[in-house]
């Protein structure tokens, strides 16, 4: 058996023994998914932070990512469109920025926003403080580029963002406990592949861990 093989297996192992170890609870609990690196000083090489959006090949149903967009005319017309959860206009954003508890409750709102790239300039002042620590700062689409919205949109809702703080490890949810371990295996391994484009491979991870929201986490044996 390969390496790439026997790791496919150990992920699809892991999933369904974290899945039938947490105890059913009355609300469809999230799988997630910890990736812990090794030889990675932050303070020392900011650069290697992991902060990727990465497209899951197998999305948990019901349960997309909540997309806004800023923008304003036919951009935000082309938003409600391409299924925004939310369209905001400048103005609007401005008017909640001046209450700090309402922006930071809109930050933790949605999971992506997008916005019109030439109002970024006028909004990044007073999305900056909230928005950039929680990796929550608008996408900027060029108005000229309106057409890729929807699209931009979509890929946004089957997505996930994988974030590093302070500590080089990062968890991000790759499905819900009624999806077949199959599925939720590959969107992990979609996340590997991400980590593998940052890094060039899989040699700085140290561990991976996964869990239902409640349940007790479950160690995937790397095969190396």
């Amino acid at each position: 058996m390969t390496g790439q093989v026997l790791r496919e297996s150990s992920i699809v192992e892991a999933v369904r023994e974290a899945v039938e170890r947490a105890p059913k609870r009355r609300f469809l609990e999230s799988v997630d998914v910890s990736i812990v690196m090794r030889g990675i000083d932050l303070k020392r090489n900011p650069n290697l932070r992991f902060d990727e959006v990465i497209e899951l090949p197998n999305p948990p149903k019901g349960k997309p990512s909540k997309v806004a967009v800023i923008g304003k005319g036919d951009f935000a017309l082309r938003a409600k469109e391409g299924g925004a959860d939310a369209v905001f206009s400048p103005e609007d954003i401005e008017t909640i920025a001046k209450s700090k508890r309402e922006l930071r409750k809109l930050a933790n709102r949605f999971d992506f926003f997008v916005a019109q790239a030439d109002v970024i300039p006028r909004l990044a002042r007073i999305l900056g403080p909230i928005f950039g620590p929680r990796g929550k700062m608008p996408i900027p689409l060029p108005a000229t580029q309106v057409d890729r919205l929807p699209a931009t949109i979509e890929r946004l809702k089957r997505s996930v963002r994988g974030r590093m703080r302070g500590q080089p490890v990062f968890h991000l949810r790759v499905g819900t406990r009624d999806m077949d371990p199959k599925e939720i295996a590959e969107n992990i391994e979609a996340v590997l592949s991400a980590v593998e484009r940052k890094y060039g491979d899989l040699s700085k991870v140290d561990a991976i861990y996964v869990k239902t929201t409640m349940g007790p986490p479950v160690r995937v044996e790397l095969g190396r």
